[in-house]
């Protein structure tokens, strides 16, 4: 039995949520669908990766008319999540045939003002959709529903303002869903002034910490690279995350590790939209296995097989490494997370530890390391080589591919 026909869907919703695989629903899908489906505002406490999309997705598609101009709209943080979610609905929505476009910066505006006209259902990073609001470029009269997705994280980002003025601009009788990993009091403080008695419900984070193991080195900051390029070229199981703190160090890594022979992409706020999007194909496909990214990549993206995070510098914000690691050990399988610590990185770390006094992270003793090929990155970002010593031979399954 689909135990998601105990929720009152329609057939067709069953029907396509059968065909896309699932059986059992996740504990947020659970607690809040049924909520949504009876019209109340939601505020949902729920990890990424938890399945909260198809949660408010279910109440979208069920709620929407083709053609009838645009009913729902769901505000995420950054473009790569508003894209995801485009997907998701596309799918959830294939017995319907629903119009379901996304819309943010860092691409050309024209196409989404010529497609707005004929959506139904629009996912939008705040910034942009504010654009439209004030080019008179969107029509927000008929949307019954709003969703904020991730809304700890558009806050974080300094959206709230550009939240509170897109949420004036949707009709106060409407269903208000809010999902977000923790209901700070920020976030309670918003959904007490524009949601309408919300219920709350939260689910269990989706790692499980007993197959989730933490360890950290510390070593010279000049050491630092050479201690990378050896954990990684003795790696064999699934996909790795490397997270740096800044764009500038996330080049650098992906410079320096590809001089010694590993296949590694980046991915941060810097880069157009089109080649963020093509690095998240490539590694959700496997054909690179080291993702060198910042915080951007932390929060609502869906990656499958993310066997080992590495925190090559330790976030400022506790908050934020709580969200990396979460990228690993869920659904069952085992995950290792490996902090690479230096003088720079003990005030960050020793927040993180008083924060979470439950997460156990062990020392691991450096292992003999030769110093390795290293690419300084230069303002203009022209690369300038200078060999510290004996290049590494290739090894690993992240060596670079054989053409």
């Amino acid at each position: 039995m689909n135990l998601f026909e105990n929720f009152g869907l329609d057939q067709n919703t069953i029907t396509t949520i059968k065909n896309l695989g699932f059986t059992q629903p996740t504990e947020i899908q659970a607690k809040s669908i049924p909520f949504i489906k009876e019209g109340k505002d939601v505020m949902g406490e729920s990890a990424t990766g938890s399945g909260k999309t198809l949660a408010f997705g279910c109440g979208i598609v069920e709620q929407s008319i083709p053609r009838a101009g645009i009913q729902a709209l769901i505000l995420t943080p950054t473009r790569e999540l508003a894209e995801q979610v485009k997907d998701s609905l596309i799918e959830l929505s294939s017995q319907k045939r629903l119009n379901i476009i996304a819309i943010y910066g860092g691409v050309s505006i024209n196409p989404q003002i010529h497609n707005l006209p004929r959506a139904d259902v629009v996912v939008a990073t705040p910034g942009r959709l504010l654009d439209h609001l004030q080019r008179k470029t969107i029509n927000t009269s008929k949307i019954k529903m709003l969703v904020l997705d991730e809304a700890d994280r558009m806050l974080d980002m300094g959206f709230i303002d550009d939240v509170e003025q897109i949420i004036r601009a949707c009709p106060s009788k409407r269903q208000t869903l809010l999902f977000s990993a923790t209901l700070s009091s920020r976030i309670k403080a918003l959904a007490n002034k524009y949601m309408a008695k919300p219920t709350e419900v939260s689910a269990k984070k989706q790692v499980d910490p007993s197959k989730l193991k933490q360890a950290y080195y510390d070593v010279p900051k000049n050491m630092k690279l050479s201690l990378l390029v050896h954990l990684l070229q003795d790696e064999q199981s699934g996909l790795v995350m490397v997270f740096c703190n800044t764009r500038r160090t996330t080049e650098f890594v992906v410079k320096n590790l590809k001089a010694n022979q590993i296949d590694a992409i980046p991915i941060h706020g810097g880069l157009p939209q089109n080649k963020r999007s093509r690095t998240m194909g490539l590694f959700n496909q496997a054909k690179v296995g080291v993702l060198v990214c910042t915080d951007v990549a932390a929060r609502g993206l869906h990656v499958d097989n993310v066997s080992h995070i590495y925190n090559y510098e330790i976030p400022k914000d506790p908050k934020d490494y709580v969200h990396r690691i979460g990228r690993t050990a869920r659904a069952g399988e085992k995950g290792q997370v490996i902090n690479l610590l230096c003088e720079y990185d003990y005030d960050n770390f020793s927040r993180l530890q008083n924060e979470y006094r439950d997460f156990s992270i062990e020392k691991v003793e450096k292992p003999y390391l030769k110093r390795v090929f290293t690419v300084k990155v230069d303002d203009r970002k022209r690369p300038q080589g200078r060999v510290w010593g004996q290049q590494l031979p290739r090894r690993g399954r992240f060596a670079h591919r054989r053409n």
